[in-house]
């Protein structure tokens, strides 16, 4: 089998993880699609990356893996040189800046960590190569191996795969919860060490101390493939971030691609909207100061599909609401349906120059289809004060209280339809509209 061979059925296998946000396009005259995809780096750059893995031979029978052991797929292995003289001719024709490498279990885990390490330090220290690096650690493989692969990657990702235990053992037999989460913390564990040694207390003779995955750690989730609520989903992923100081929990929606009786039937649709909805209550969670308890409980474990998961909460806690954008402290800005961090910054700063309006909000950038309903301004409260129900309404209906700014909908003529629950069946908005306020009064 030919290099340009491996190639194919390798990025063609690594494209079921979700740590990048894309899985390419077609470069005419360059490259083919194959493997090149992008990620953001911590400064906000999109950067492309070679997304492979080392091998989709895997010794493992996860139900839900196009790769496992059980499917008769055409399998392939890149050797170490391989795989670094790939990766740097990629990198020199300026197809790509970075790697995102992943693998199949060959023989076992610490044999698969010893070839993905080879084939980096390679990369590193034969050609040179000081890009970005994201690869994945292989859950069952020894403190040493995983170390020594965190010395030459920027991120390390251990895939929790499903928010369940009981999910784990029945769809991927070969996989504990201790074998996933021993990495995670020895990864943790590390990187504290990393924050120590930058403060120099950890420097001997006057010698810094070697990054350990400087960018830090990952993990992602698969959605749908199992019955678990979205409620169990956030309050696992808040759990990692606190005590693994995660940098990201990645959301897959999940795509049937085995014909499995403990699976979704081959012809179901990838739940999107609630990949969608999971990547919203996550962004509350890192950046908006919620707790998941706030978002959803035991009592409303499940999103509201026709409403995104803060204006969800606006609407069920109304007491909160009219807040003065010229007296609520930063925090409770947050809470406005249509301002995020950027914006409630600008406004704490702008208003210690002069009380502020509508016209200066939305300069600011501020989303008023949907914060004019929370908030009052210098110019008074523009807009009626309503009801949960009416305030549902206005939100997704656009022709309701909508003087000119519109709320962005789902709704709109051919549009959206299809992502939401029972397709197109809807025979109009105003059927939407009464849908949405049930699943509303649901939740409540």
């Amino acid at each position: 089998m030919d290099l340009m061979q491996k190639l194919s059925i390798l990025t063609a296998g690594a494209k079921y993880d979700v740590a990048c946000t894309s899985s390419g396009a077609d470069r005419p005259g360059h490259t083919v699609a194959a493997g090149c995809c992008h990620s953001f780096a911590a400064d906000g750059r999109c950067i492309s990356l070679l997304k492979i893995l080392m091998s989709n031979c895997c010794s493992y029978t996860c139900k839900y893996c196009v790769n496992s052991a059980e499917n008769d797929v055409p399998r392939a292995t890149l050797t170490p040189d391989e795989l670094a003289e790939l990766t740097i001719q990629f990198y020199r024709r300026n197809y790509i800046e970075g790697l995102f490498l992943s693998s199949g279990v060959i023989i076992s885990p610490d044999h698969t960590m010893e070839l993905m390490i080879r084939a980096l330090e390679l990369l590193r220290y034969k050609h040179g190569f000081w890009g970005y690096i994201h690869a994945k650690v292989i859950p069952g493989s020894s403190p040493d191996l995983i170390r020594r692969l965190g010395l030459v990657a920027d991120r390390l990702s251990v895939n929790i795969e499903l928010p369940s235990e009981r999910s784990l053992s029945l769809l991927a037999p070969g996989k504990t919860k201790d074998a996933i989460l021993s990495p995670m913390r020895q990864i943790r564990n590390e990187l504290v060490k990393n924050e120590a040694a930058k403060s120099g207390a950890l420097t001997a003779r006057g010698k810094k101390a070697p990054a350990f995955a400087a960018a830090g750690q990952a993990t992602q989730m698969i959605v749908g493939a199992s019955g678990e609520s979205d409620h169990q989903i956030i309050n696992l992923a808040s759990a990692l971030y606190e005590k693994f100081s995660l940098k990201r929990v990645f959301y897959s929606a999940y795509i049937p691609v085995v014909e499995n009786s403990l699976l979704p039937a081959l012809n179901t649709p990838p739940p999107l909207l609630r990949e969608h909805r999971l990547y919203q209550a996550d962004w509350l969670m890192r950046q908006y100061g919620f707790a998941c308890g706030e978002i959803l409980s035991e009592d409303a474990p499940n999103f509201n599909p026709y409403l995104d998961p803060k204006c969800n909460w606006a609407l069920n806690n109304m007491w909160f609401f009219p807040l003065d954008v010229n007296l609520a402290p930063l925090n409770d800005l947050l809470r406005i349906p249509g301002v995020g961090p950027t914006c409630a910054r600008r406004i704490v700063a702008a208003r210690r120059s002069g009380r502020l309006g509508m016209d200066e909000l939305k300069r600011m950038g501020v989303v008023l289809k949907r914060a004019k309903y929370f908030i009052t301004t210098k110019d008074g409260s523009c807009f009626p004060r309503l009801d949960k129900e009416s305030a549902v309404r206005a939100l997704i209906d656009p022709k309701i209280y909508s003087f000119g700014m519109e709320q962005l909908s789902l709704f709109t003529p051919n549009a959206g339809m299809a992502a939401l629950p029972g397709g197109s069946d809807f025979s109009s908005l105003n059927d939407a509209v009464e849908e949405a306020v049930l699943c509303l009064k649901a939740s409540l």
